[in-house]
C-alpha cells in the first residue's frame, strides 16, 4: 500500500485557500464600483429589457383533463 503524500495535500489546500482569498478580494473590490439601482424604473424609460412571454399553442395530441 502506498503511503500518503502529506506535502502534496498541504500544497493543494494552500493553493485552494489562496485562490479563495484572491477571489474574495476581487469581489470586494468590484462591489465598491457597482452603483445601486432603483427597484422602480423611471416613466420615460421603456421596459424593453424584460422578455415578453408568448402563450404556447395547445397541444392537439394530448386529451384535455
Amino acid at each position: 500500500m502506498a503511503k500518503p503524500n502529506y506535502s502534496f495535500a498541504k500544497r493543494q489546500r494552500d493553493l485552494a485557500k489562496k485562490q479563495k482569498k484572491e477571489e474574495k478580494l476581487r469581489r470586494k473590490a468590484g462591489a465598491g464600483e457597482v452603483q445601486p439601482q432603483d427597484d422602480q424604473p423611471q416613466d420615460d424609460q421603456p421596459l424593453d429589457d424584460q422578455p415578453q412571454l408568448q402563450p404556447s399553442p395547445p397541444d392537439d395530441d394530448k386529451p384535455a383533463a
